[in-house]
């Protein structure tokens, strides 16, 4: 794992590029400062009255969260985040209840997280100082808990997006943190941070199984909670998002291989937070592709494209980056569920409303589609021609794009023959 973590750090960086791709900065996102933005005005607006985001000490209930860095991999910046407010905090750093908010709810939950910067070593999780071990336990905690963090100076609100974590708040360096109450620590989390003879990987397993949502897990694993002992290590937040949507979709894969095939072709489909997701079953082996078009109100966009097929694939998915395994997971659930396995087309259609919100939006989305009755058809022909109806995007951009649909397309040819 940590040959392939320093790998990730180019890819990260590419992924920010092409995430960013916004009208007004053109993916420099270091530039846009929240001042032109013609999408964050309000934001902007908005942050400059909130007088307790601009003290160096502030005192609130962490929902509980951390982040950690990638920037400088591998001495990064980890810390906690801390709300100034006396509201419920419970939902701010909770994605799998977003789907139904406003953009501007979410952005609001996000920006009131101030967040505290601490510079170590990604190997210092092996040992954590009192700093990070303090660090460590807030982010086990499995409801919020009262924190007191105090920054060597006002904190500051940099560029707020990032390519797969949803938008932060204002920064600075910690001249002290202390929990000023006992986190209540879900048992299993606890059990899977003291086993230091634990994979990484059978760790997350072992959450997801007994119930723990998914983004608690991944704040544990980027904290440096899990793994064989001396093996442990910080790892970015980015990361870690993708590495535990990877890791659960493996394991999903293996258990329906042997699964019979469903017998007919099902689409789903939900739009929320300017963008919208489609997948397309179709009765085959296991195979997935990702297509990610932006903007797809201009109609002329050609897609992005990631695909594997039966035996899974063994490089990174370079267009898609962490939204091909986002995507990826709701599907293997889906079937996991039905005890069937397919092959799995998802259309991704980000228009021009949208704001950065992280990876977390298509795992959603594809989760609230796959949570609804599918359209049936019974021929691959029939289908096509209902997302023809469903897609703003042209059919026929996403055919010139997509493996998975030609090679279908083909077999089928040779089978009628």
């Amino acid at each position: 794992m940590p040959r392939a973590l320093d790998a990730a750090l180019p890819e990260t960086l590419s992924e920010v590029q092409r995430e960013i791709a916004c009208r007004v900065c053109h993916g420099d996102w270091k530039r846009c400062k929240l001042v032109v933005c013609p999408y964050l005005g309000k934001v902007r607006r908005w942050f400059e009255e909130q007088t307790p985001l601009q003290s160096a000490e502030l005192f609130g209930a962490s929902p509980p969260t951390a982040f950690v860095g990638s920037w400088g991999y591998p001495q990064v910046f980890a810390g906690p985040m801390v709300p100034p407010t006396e509201e419920d905090t419970s939902l701010m750093d909770a994605p799998e209840t977003w789907l139904g908010l406003s953009v501007w709810d979410i952005l609001r939950f996000r920006l009131s997280l101030v967040r505290g910067k601490a510079s170590r070593r990604v190997q210092s999780a092996v040992e954590p100082d009192r700093l990070l071990r303090t660090i460590q336990e807030g982010a086990m905690a499995g409801r919020p808990v009262d924190t007191e963090l105090r920054l060597e100076k006002r904190p500051y609100l940099e560029g707020p997006f990032m390519a797969r974590a949803a938008p932060s708040g204002p920064s600075a360096v910690i001249r002290d943190l202390k929990l000023t109450e006992n986190p209540a620590v879900p048992r299993r989390v606890d059990y899977v941070a003291e086993d230091t003879d634990l994979l990484a990987a059978d760790g997350v397993r072992d959450l997801y199984s007994h119930g723990i949502v998914q983004s608690a897990i991944t704040r544990v694993f980027s904290v440096g909670l899990m793994g064989l002992g001396q093996n442990r290590k910080l790892v970015p937040t980015e990361w870690s998002i993708t590495a535990v949507d990877d890791i659960l979709g493996k394991q999903l894969r293996e258990e329906i291989r042997d699964e019979p095939w469903i017998n007919e072709h099902r689409v789903f489909t939900h739009r929320a937070l300017g963008n919208a997701v489609t997948v397309l079953l179709m009765p085959s082996a296991w195979m997935f592709e990702g297509l990610e078009a932006w903007n797809v109100e201009d109609g002329t966009m050609t897609p992005a494209a990631d695909h594997e097929f039966h035996t899974g694939r063994k490089t990174y998915p370079e267009e898609l980056a962490g939204g091909y395994h986002a995507a990826r997971l709701p599907v293997l659930e889906y079937l996991a569920r039905e005890h069937r396995q397919a092959g799995a087309v998802v259309f991704l259609e980000v228009f021009h409303d949208w704001i950065p919100l992280g990876v977390w939006r298509f795992r959603e989305i594809a989760r609230a589609a796959l949570g609804k009755p599918p359209l049936h058809f019974s021929s691959l022909a029939e289908s096509l021609d209902h997302l023809r109806t469903v897609l703003t995007l042209p059919l026929e951009n996403w055919l010139r794009r997509s493996k998975v649909l030609a090679y279908v397309r083909q077999q089928r040819r040779v089978t009628d023959f």
